[in-house]
């Protein structure tokens, strides 16, 4: 019998991991919980990029050079939207419209979110859960040299290039965990951080102060796989976000961050390591899926020995 496993997870990365976890672990025992601090409303429409990478990647529909969004997709709406002169800084995709058009019609007519994913998940043969981290908004902000801009506007619009000064969640003070996230973290074996940004794709999570306090409570060992490689980020800002915040760039500031309920770390290669936590080491570059499960075992050996 495979051990229950909770992951926290945001972004391309984060999928990867728990496609690698899905692998090698019963659907029923496996539970991602999704950062929603990246939603936002475009056209109208209730848009959760991390949510909806996450299923892209394990229904086997994600963009295969891109990491998210659909592959084949068709970008006959975008272009009708450019000739009537509306924002095109957000692409969506034809097929990738049916998630948001549904998802918000069935959010306008009272059904939680958590409940729309589930749906999804299961139309699309996933048999694991998907739980968002919360129902109720959380807004990642960023401010930089440029003003403070919504999440989606720094990453997408600006490609991440502003400064970063500081990162706040909107919202987070006063939401509440989805149904069934305490639960799940509370009865795992095993609680997995997933190789994603840690201030924008895990703090989020780590906002919601009940998630936080589960993550200190439970018995369950907690395993971060570091996102950084050779000092730098796979994908996304991470390094560059340490440095504008005057962190080094290294795996002693990803352990520091999670200091308090960090049972050990997954780090690249001969990386350098916190002296503090056990280790576990592999090549984290997560290229295919036979990488995607390595680096899945390798993080829940791990765990398992911590237990």
């Amino acid at each position: 019998m495979s051990p229950k496993v909770t992951v926290l997870t945001g972004g391309v990365g984060g999928a990867k991991l728990v496609e690698g976890l899905g692998a090698i672990l019963a659907p029923a025992d496996l539970t991602a919980v999704v950062n929603t601090g990246d939603d936002f409303r475009h056209f109208g429409l209730a848009i959760s990029p991390d949510i909806d990478t996450l299923l892209y990647t394990l229904s086997g529909k994600a963009n295969r050079t891109l990491g998210w969004g659909r592959e084949g997709e068709t970008w006959s709406f975008m272009a009708a939207l450019r000739s009537l002169g509306g924002e095109d800084w957000f692409n969506l995709g034809d097929g990738d419209l049916a998630l948001h058009v549904l998802r918000s019609a069935r959010l306008a007519g009272g059904e939680p979110l958590s409940r729309i994913v589930g749906d999804f998940a299961r139309q699309w043969g996933l048999g694991l859960t998907i739980l968002p981290m919360s129902e109720d908004p959380v807004e990642t902000r960023v401010d930089t040299d440029q003003g403070l801009l919504a999440f989606q506007r720094y990453f997408v619009e600006h490609q991440c290039r502003p400064a970063v000064r500081a990162v706040d969640f909107v919202g987070a003070e006063t939401a509440r965990p989805a149904p069934g996230v305490i639960e799940a973290i509370a009865c795992a074996d095993v609680v997995l951080i997933a190789p994603s940004n840690p201030w924008l794709s895990i703090d989020p999570i780590l906002a919601v102060a009940a998630i936080r306090q589960a993550l200190i409570d439970t018995r369950a060992p907690v395993v971060v796989v570091s996102p950084l490689v050779a000092g730098k980020a796979v994908k996304g800002p991470t390094a560059k976000l340490m440095a504008e915040l005057g962190l080094a760039v290294n795996n002693h500031t990803i352990a520091a961050h999670y200091q308090g309920w960090m049972a050990g770390m997954v780090v690249h290669g001969e990386d350098a390591a916190p002296g503090d936590v056990p280790v576990a080491r592999t090549d984290t570059l997560m290229h295919d899926r036979g990488d995607r499960e390595r680096v899945a075992r390798v993080a829940l050996a791990l765990a398992l020995d911590l237990r």
